[in-house]
């Protein structure tokens, strides 16, 4: 049940296949792909999901969505779509012709096949924090994000065994030239890890750029990178109603080359959405789906997924907040949607909170569990976040992982199982009314693995727990963070692959990147 995140000897094997051993890290559960075992929460009727729906078909064919971009919608005229500058109205048959083209599952690969990634099929999968500009530890309390730091949020995210794609910056590296940001984080997520990554769609160069690095880094030429998703793209729309050029222009471009994008309208209930739950996700359900619907109609049985980001905010300073019980209610209810399409779904790991702290893990704890509850597949910022998503934190970053580690824990069937040796029975008569259960075979047997074993928790009581330093939670996961980055070896890549990488970064800095402005 158990494996280390240990030192890697160049040119070995892969992080996952490998034995504990005394030089570990952390003990922690292997490397797998959880199934989600449990029936979905679906705080929907029938009428209630034939509501949204209908609201949602309503928004596209009488109040239309913005597209700020051109090619967009010269594809939407040849659909058949109403354009009328930049809006665009849809029928709902078309709409729902284009979205059952997308496949309700899909792979990636990367570089390390071992890594594959199955994106449906009631898998649930977790990714790292996600875009912050700002990084907070023990250490060093809050200041602007580096590629130092990105790195070793990085590093904790190849670490992981819990943790199973990479998604964009862990920080933002301010440090580095916007123009040549994306080919220093890319090489460093690249080379640090072997997981599938992820290229924001902030234009085409960029776009492009991380594409072709992809391809390099799993040694493929163009028809092994177009013939499955090696990576994807998470966009986001300008809620209320409306895409922005580079976003689409990035999706357009990453289908095209067989690659997979995931559309998540950010839509918080009482600003950029209506104040009811309903509403919300009535919105963000029509923005998505005439994204999706623009994707299949230019290739169809494009690898496609729904994503939610619909919250709520504070109604006294107007602030975002996460992890309440309307950001659950409105995951659940947009997972009963996602099935009602066919669409495989993405959801989030978030908080309010400034620091790692009680509200942080109780927040992004509700988070993580509406993920689980609504059928997520892809939970995107599920270790890391703090501050509605403008800090990362290691600390906070190790603290999360022990709770999706628990809840891939809670996901294995045997701890349900029902078999004669499950009952147990014969163990209740061995020990009878008068003894105990600690020494017996039964027990022997099992101790090792029968329960689930943190790395970040104590449990031991208040006295031992004082004497042995009284090392509350954010201080531990500081030291266990420290103990992964400090033992931390690079995951194998062959030498000529590492060279031809860093050649096409250095090109590509001559070229000078991408533009800043558009």
């Amino acid at each position: 049940m158990e494996q280390a995140v240990r030192r890697r000897r160049r040119g070995g094997g892969h992080a996952g296949n490998r034995r504990v051993t005394d030089t570990a890290a952390i003990r922690q559960m292997p490397w797998r792909l959880p199934v989600n075992i449990d029936r979905p929460t679906e705080p929907l009727t029938e009428d209630g999901i034939a509501a949204i729906h209908d609201g949602a078909m309503q928004v596209l064919e009488e109040i239309g969505i913005e597209f700020l971009n051109d090619e967009a919608l010269k594809i939407f005229r040849r659909a058949g779509a109403i354009v009328t500058e930049t809006n665009v109205r849809m029928d709902r048959d078309f709409v729902m012709e284009m979205v059952g083209r997308a496949p309700p599952s899909f792979t990636m690969t990367p570089r390390n096949p071992d890594r594959k990634l199955v994106m449906g099929e009631r898998h649930i999968l977790f990714g790292n924090v996600s875009s912050p500009p700002n990084y907070w530890s023990l250490d060093t309390g809050k200041l602007p994000g580096t590629r130092q730091h990105c790195r070793e949020l990085l590093i904790l995210t190849q670490a992981f065994n819990c943790i199973h794609f990479a998604g964009g910056y862990p920080v933002e590296p301010v440090d580095l030239h916007p123009s040549t940001r994306h080919l220093d984080v890319l090489f460093d997520k690249l080379t640090v890890t072997d997981k599938v990554a992820h290229a924001y769609s902030l234009g085409p160069e960029r776009v492009e750029d991380v594409m072709e690095m992809v391809r390099i880094a799993g040694g493929l030429d163009e028809t092994a990178f177009a013939a499955t998703p090696r990576m994807y793209t998470n966009i986001n729309s300008t809620s209320p109603l409306k895409h922005d050029l580079p976003m689409i222009d990035g999706c357009l471009r990453l289908i095209r080359r067989g690659q997979a994008v995931v559309v998540s309208p950010f839509t918080l209930a009482g600003a950029m959405a209506p104040v009811t739950m309903a509403g919300a996700v009535t919105q963000s359900i029509a923005e998505a789906l005439s994204a999706i619907a623009l994707f299949q109609y230019d290739t169809p049985g494009c690898a496609c997924a729904i994503g939610t980001f619909t919250s709520n905010v504070d109604m006294k300073s107007g602030a975002p907040a996460f992890g309440t019980p309307e950001y659950m209610r409105a995951t659940q209810m947009t997972g009963q949607m996602a099935r009602h399409y066919g669409l495989p779904l993405r959801a989030s790991g978030a908080c309010a909170a400034n620091v790692p702290d009680g509200q942080a893990m109780w927040e992004t704890s509700n988070s993580l569990w509406s993920a689980v509850q609504s059928g997520t597949n892809m939970v995107y910022h599920a270790a890391g976040w703090l501050e509605g998503g403008l800090i990362a934190s290691p600390e906070k970053f190790v603290m999360d992982c022990e709770v999706i580690q628990m809840i891939q824990r809670y996901m294995e069937p045997e701890i349900c199982a029902t078999g004669p040796e499950d009952v147990a029975v014969d163990a209740i008569r061995e020990v009878g009314a008068h003894g105990h259960f600690f020494g017996i075979d039964h027990t022997r047997e099992r101790y090792e693995t029968a329960f689930y074993q943190p790395f970040a928790s104590d449990w031991r009581n208040y006295e031992a727990w004082e004497q042995a330093g009284a090392v509350r939670t954010p201080e531990r996961a500081n030291q266990i963070a420290r103990r992964i980055v400090d033992s931390f070896e690079e995951p194998p890549m062959e030498p000529s692959i590492r060279e031809e990488l860093s050649d096409f970064v250095a090109r590509r800095k001559v070229e000078g990147g991408a533009p800043t402005d558009y």
